[in-house]
């Protein structure tokens, strides 16, 4: 029964693949340290007014969103391994530099630096983590980078709780700065030793056509689905990330002790529940994954006004905990598909301007969500809710309308092509894009 158990986490992946998201996993651990103490540590133990950490933590993410897109034609250049590296050294040196600011302009010049280090490294490692693998590996390997950077990012908080809790100064922070660096050292350590350097695919010609980001616009279906998961992000994980505490502080029983309950629930069936979630929408069809995971965003938006409908503390609790539940089994399916169909659309030449506009859809619905449901708490509460739902549940609508558009292995494998082809007859660039 254990070796059952056991089994639903088991990837098939390759040494290489475990090897770099150990490596994620271990850089995560040090965001994990300072994440929930930046704005504390700057206020308290440097001086700065809380509107201008603010705006400090704002920089790191806004100047992650201004690279990204260059990094994606740096990667179709050039490969990705060193641009991993270059981007983990980078941050390691903005990220420890935080241990030793005394003035705000220096606090910007971390940010900044840290900042583009991040939006290189995040896509360097998306491309590098798919050029290791099969295209039927590509949601297992999706799947272990997020269990990695979930692992990684909460046991790095609760550590820190501990550390921050026992030597509440400025030494314990800037102790908690410098291992952050020291841990982006380490991943560009581990890429650099542990990690192969596959060459990159072959690149179309200067006057073809497809060729540029002017190809990326051309292709309709890849802007419907990152307009949709600008949409899935901003309501699924935005929403209940950002929204749901005060909220549930203001309008429900719930305290913060249990609100805190709450996302941790979240967080930890994510960590357990992806890889053995990515077996199960391996099995459904791409449109119909794509379609539950906004009907269960759906249904967990909505569910959270049940829990105003309670006195009892620990009823409302509860269904708060349902709700973390649902919206992890979105998060789960949401990463673990869309992920390998921009894979599937990209050719090879263009993945990592395709992989970059993708990653960029998260950092727009992490702004976004926020800010618009911050602008509908203050005004009407419950329409943060009923009002994600709907927009989600007419994302998913229209999602499901893409019908066969959608690349699909399943198709593929009940609909095979009437005549065989063979590989001598391929052209070199379809030739990559079945390898890769």
């Amino acid at each position: 029964m254990l070796a059952r158990v056991f089994g639903g986490w088991r990837t098939g992946l390759s040494e290489p693949v475990i090897v770099l998201q150990a490596g994620t996993a271990v850089n995560y651990f040090g965001t994990g340290l300072i994440l929930p103490f930046e704005i504390i540590y700057m206020h308290q133990a440097r001086g700065f007014p809380t509107a201008t950490a603010g705006l400090v933590l704002a920089t790191v993410m806004g100047t992650a969103a201004v690279v990204t897109p260059p990094s994606g034609a740096l990667l179709d250049r050039f490969r990705a391994k060193p641009i991993l590296i270059t981007g983990n050294l980078a941050s390691a040196l903005g990220y420890a530099g935080f241990a030793f600011v005394e003035r705000p302009w220096q606090a910007f010049v971390c940010s900044a630096v840290g900042g583009a280090g991040f939006g290189v490294a995040n896509t360097a490692n998306q491309v590098l983590s798919l050029t290791l693998v099969s295209a039927e590996q590509r949601a297992s390997s999706i799947a272990l980078r997020r269990v990695a950077g979930n692992f990684g990012i909460g046991s790095g908080a609760t550590v820190a709780g501990f550390i921050v809790a026992s030597a509440h100064d400025l030494r314990a922070f800037q102790a908690l700065y410098l291992f952050d660096g020291v841990t982006f050292a380490v991943f560009a350590l581990v890429v650099l030793v542990g990690i192969p350097n596959p060459r990159l695919a072959n690149a179309a010609s200067a006057s073809d056509r497809g060729t540029g980001f002017r190809a990326v616009a051309h292709d309709r279906l890849f802007l419907t689905l990152i307009a949709a998961n600008i949409v899935l992000v901003m309501t699924g994980g935005a929403l209940f990330s950002n929204i749901l505490a005060p909220f549930a502080k203001a309008h429900t029983p719930a305290g913060p002790g249990e609100i805190g309950v709450v996302i941790f629930i979240n967080t930890f069936f994510i960590a357990v529940a992806q890889i053995p979630a990515t077996r199960v929408v391996k099995r459904m069809r791409r449109t119909h994954a794509l379609a539950a995971t906004s009907a269960l965003f759906a249904i967990g938006l909505l569910a959270v006004l049940l829990a105003t409908l309670t006195s009892s503390t620990l009823t409302a609790t509860t269904v708060l905990a349902g709700v973390a539940i649902v919206i992890a089994i979105g998060e789960c399916a949401q990463f673990v598909v869309l992920g390998p169909i921009v894979a599937d659309l990209a050719p090879p030449h263009l993945l990592g301007r395709y992989m970059s506009l993708y990653g960029l859809t998260f950092t727009v619905g992490v702004a976004l969500g926020p800010a618009v449901g911050g602008a509908l708490l203050a005004t009407s509460p419950d329409a943060v809710w009923w009002g994600g739902a709907l927009a989600v549940a007419l994302t998913g609508a229209g999602l499901l309308r893409l019908g066969d558009r959608i690349p699909d292995p399943l198709l593929q494998a009940q609909c095979p092509p009437p005549q065989t082809v063979s590989t001598a007859d391929m052209d070199p660039a379809s030739h990559s894009q079945m390898n890769s």
